[in-house]
């Protein structure tokens, strides 16, 4: 089943990407640029130059899922992040946001409980 929700991890890698990439090369800049196991379940969120082309990498039982998405009119907003690294960890709040297309520069996120560790 195709399916993304707040449980998982997301990770948005802060380059540019060519978008001719599929699996195996986005698998490969999660391992070199990123530093992390393509199939450990986290979601990998890739963006276009132009930023209006984002693809969103993920494995679930059995296999590789890419889901991709080309603005036919404007842009993806690239939210603020540590220039130090090649990623920035995302909320699913986030992310649904930049794929609505709703600005996340005015918006005040307020507290809310987490727990480091749900075991």
């Amino acid at each position: 089943m195709f399916s993304l929700s707040s449980s998982q991890a997301y990770f948005l890698y802060r380059g540019n990407t060519d978008m001719r990439k599929s699996f195996d090369g986005l698998c490969q800049m999660v391992r070199e640029q990123l530093n992390r196991d393509p199939i450990s379940g986290e979601v990998f969120i890739f963006m276009g130059r132009q930023r209006n082309t984002i693809k969103l990498l993920h494995w679930e039982y059995g296999g590789f899922v890419l889901y991709y998405k080309r603005l036919e009119r404007g842009t993806f907003e690239m939210p603020f992040f540590d220039r130090t690294s090649n990623s920035y960890q995302i909320q699913w709040s986030e992310l649904m946001m930049m794929v609505e297309g709703i600005s996340m520069q005015k918006i005040k996120l307020r507290k809310r409980f987490t727990t480091a560790c749900l075991c």
